[in-house]
């Protein structure tokens, strides 16, 4: 505190006088403090005795009567510096952790299923230590300035799947690089001699490329003009409103098929502004623009959520014409609503509500822009505090409540389609879950003050809140792991604590209602997507080989999450939600699954996972499987090679070096092979191949035989695409008497070493030679304690055997 005292003598009397708390005497009169403006040069004991100092080191007045002479030091010395600034960084992590138990206790008072970090995330397994996330992937996006403004930013389109430059969240602008790069590799084409001839690669054909690059049916794009455009808002609401027969209609759907999924109103209450609504209407009178909005936005879903031939039926229009009708209504309708500057929750709620079926499978720019200005509106409004902290009535702060998580639902969706990352954090807001209750609770004489356990109107609402902040919190937490300041198994264990939680509040859902069921649908969903958002930056990373029990995580996770979400669309019972499915995955964990299976074709799942790839890509099922992966890997590079070209996509320098090999580095574990680039480098599961006959010939599982290989002098560069495994021929194994190489591998010191070819990217094949000894001993690493992990996922499930056993000559 002492060298700060120079510093506060810049602060008169005056300038304290104005702060709060200081400057004001007990009786609130204010105090005029006077503050020395010069350094203090004589030694401590002078001053505290009142004499004179002559300032010398020691001064006569200490040297004459024997006292310790002390002075005040200027500035601090280096040292003394360094051990301040450890003490001012303790008080720092001192800070935080108190604040972090101060939040975790309020969440745990209300209830709050999401787990806060541990002090054990920073205990990284010895397996993952290594282990990096691919650089072809980022959080932030870039482009050159002469890309196609004109063209639609939603991607491409390949049979069920929409791909944007966004591939689970990530920016990936050299995807079709990746795949190139893949089906060149000859090692990865495991079609037979007929196959090859008979199904021979398809040449590029993009004479009809618009095809795919066009919106599909389900994408709903804001009118131009919804801001600043005159026409919205000089619109009259008679020119858009139906017949009171076709409004009623199109509110009973909203309320059958929309309001249980996007709880954004109080059931009752908007009733009573509906019939006030048409009592104006019948009264030719224009009513309110935020009552305008609300009932507009309401029919709005309730059209967009209904089939098409019912539409036909009923209507006598095409679906699409009376989206248009209804959307441009609602626009009309909030623009005179003053939507930008009002301070009614019932126009942000309409707003809300006229975003919903914006959003779902297909988002643009444009619509990321509106969520983001939504969520600065609602924050200027305050709905980022709970309304108990205003003391609202109970139906209020239960609105507020809808209408804010609603938007954070939105934050992540949006984000997930456009980047870069979300926008509401979990230190800006205090809101509290809605209760789970039924709309009708509130207009009891005692309005609920707790959760209920059963399934109630808010029950599948609360569901999806929940999931989509356990989906906030991998957000936040993926940087982290790659900072290593947080492991994936503590990140895994995080996600297998909230699912536990999350099983344990809603024990209830009964399979036999086919909303409980799609809960529990929608739940699984979620839980196994969140594995998948962990780990699909390390499946293909560009220096080591993701390990074996979590690449199974990703295998039985990613199949789960593909076949719950078939289920939801095809399920005849569960149809009248359908709608909104796109908003829960777009199959992007189908392609991360084709590209596994592709290079691994014995994997155990890869039954369950084809019939999930031929119901996603609209394939034949009686096709040879190799023909039809390689038929939708080459469509998928051609079709995202036009869409790079047009949006002019740029990757940070350094990643995109990274496309070419770069010096070697040792993996750090002699279980593992490298993994890089999109493919996978297993030369041992495909029948036929050297690798298997040689693990055959040597009694050799294909494990053993990885690791033969890898002790065989191939080790992973930086950069090769999956397969492309480089061969150190200068590298000899040491073997003992036994005939185990010090890196673990039971192969015999006569078997042959044969290598893979070099990889290569548009030049000459490139060997690196580094110190044999040096990898050798980073290959040897103690062994893990498997206890905890197991817990988390059973060895029954998660055995690590990842293929089906070799059948018997």
């Amino acid at each position: 505190m002492v060298d700060e005292l120079p510093n506060m003598s810049f602060m008169n009397s005056d300038m304290m006088g104005e702060m709060p708390g200081l400057g004001q005497g007990s009786g609130g009169a204010q105090q005029r403090i006077r503050r020395r403006n010069r350094m203090i040069t004589s030694c401590l004991e002078c001053r505290r005795r009142k004499l004179k100092c002559d300032k010398g080191h020691p001064c006569k007045n200490c040297t004459k009567f024997g006292r310790d002479c002390v002075f005040l030091a200027p500035a601090l010395d280096p040292s003394s510096q360094l051990k301040l600034t450890e003490i001012k960084e303790k008080v720092g992590s001192l800070e935080k952790l108190l604040e972090r138990d101060v939040a975790k206790s309020f969440r745990e008072n209300a209830g709050w299923p999401v787990p806060d970090d541990d002090e054990n995330d920073l205990l990284i397994p010895e397996d993952e230590q290594a282990l990096e996330a691919t650089p072809l992937a980022t959080t932030d996006a870039a482009y050159e300035d002469d890309g196609d403004d004109l063209a639609l930013d939603l991607g491409i389109q390949l049979g069920r799947m929409r791909l944007t430059e966004r591939i689970g969240g990530f920016f990936r602008p050299k995807i079709s690089e990746e795949l190139q790069i893949a089906l060149t590799d000859i090692r990865n084409d495991h079609r037979s001699e007929e196959e090859k001839t008979r199904n021979p690669d398809p040449a590029a054909d993009l004479s009809g490329y618009e095809s795919f690059l066009q919106p599909g049916p389900t994408y709903i794009a804001p009118a131009s003009g919804f801001f600043y455009g005159p026409g919205a808002a000089h619109s009259s609401l008679i020119e858009f409103l139906p017949s009171k027969n076709a409004a009623d209609r199109l509110i009973r759907q909203y309320f059958m098929v929309v309001h249980p999924l996007v709880h954004t109103v109080h059931r009752q209450s908007f009733e009573e502004s509906y019939a006030i609504f048409w009592q104006h209407v019948n009264a030719n009178l224009e009513p309110v623009g935020s009552l305008q909005a609300v009932v507009f936005a309401a029919m709005f879903s309730g059209v967009v959520s209904m089939p098409e031939e019912t539409i036909l039926l009923e209507f006598g229009v095409s679906k699409a014409s009376l989206i248009d009708n209804f959307r441009a209504g609602t626009e009309g309708a909030l623009c005179r609503a003053k939507f930008l500057q009002s301070t009614k929750t019932e126009t942000l709620q309409a707003f809300v509500m006229y975003l919903v079926p914006l959003c779902r499978d297909q988002v643009s720019r444009a619509h990321s822009a509106l969520v983001g200005m939504a969520i600065r509106i609602a924050e200027c409004m305050g709905l980022h505090r709970d309304g108990e902290t205003y003391g609202l009535t109970p139906l209020e702060t239960h609105i507020r409540r809808l209408v804010w998580w609603q938007l954070a639902f939105l934050d992540v969706r949006t984000c997930e389609a456009q980047g870069p990352r979300p926008q509401i954090r979990k230190d800006t807001h205090d809101v509290q879950l809605p209760l789970n209750v039924d709309d009708q609770d509130f207009l009891l004489h005692s309005p609920p003050v707790q959760d209920r356990e059963l399934f109630t109107d808010a029950t599948l609402f609360n569901i999806r809140v929940l999931c989509n902040e356990m989906h906030r919190v991998v957000w936040h937490d993926r940087p982290r792991i790659e900072k290593k300041q947080m492991s994936l198994t503590a990140l895994l264990s995080k996600v297998e604590s909230w699912h536990n939680s999350m099983k344990a509040r809603f024990h209830y859902l009964d399979n036999n209602s086919p909303i409980q069921r799609l809960a529990r649908l929608i739940l699984s969903i979620n839980y196994h997507r969140l594995h998948i958002s962990i780990l699909h930056r390390y499946h293909n990373g560009v220096s080591v080989r993701i390990p074996d029990r979590l690449r199974q995580i990703i295998l039985t996770s990613g199949t789960r999450q593909l076949e719950d979400a078939i289920t939801v669309e095809t399920d005849p019972e569960l149809t009248p939600w359908a709608w909104y499915a796109g908003t829960y995955q777009q199959w992007h964990t189908a392609f991360l699954l084709l590209v596994e299976i592709w290079a691994y074709p014995r994997r155990k799942e890869a039954d369950r996972i084809w019939a999930c790839l031929d119901y996603i890509f609209l394939l034949q099922p009686d096709r040879s499987r190799d023909v039809k992966a390689r038929q939708v890997l080459t469509e998928l590079r051609d079709r995202t090679g036009v869409y790079q070209a047009r949006r002019k996509m740029k990757l940070p320098a350094g990643s995109a070096k990274r496309l070419g090999t770069t010096a070697p580095r040792p993996v750090g574990s002699s279980s593992w092979l490298p993994d890089v680039g999109l493919q996978t480098d297993n030369m041992l599961d495909r029948s036929g191949s050297d690798a298997h006959a040689e693990s055959n010939a040597s009694g050799m599982s294909p494990e053993s035989a990885d690791s033969g290989r890898l002790s065989s002098g191939i080790y992973s560069i930086s950069g090769v695409a999956d397969g492309q495994i480089l061969v150190n021929k200068n590298m000899t194994p040491e073997y003992t008497d036994s005939g185990r190489s010090h890196s673990g591998s039971t192969r015999s010191p006569s078997q042959p070493r044969e290598g893979p070819p070099v990889g290569t990217w548009g030049g000459a094949p490139q060997v690196a030679e580094p110190d044999s000894t040096m990898i050798m001993d980073e290959l040897m690493l103690p062994e893990i304690d498997w206890n905890e992990w197991d817990k988390l996922f059973p060895s029954s499930v998660y055995d690590g055997q990842l293929d089906l056993p070799h059948a018997p000559e």
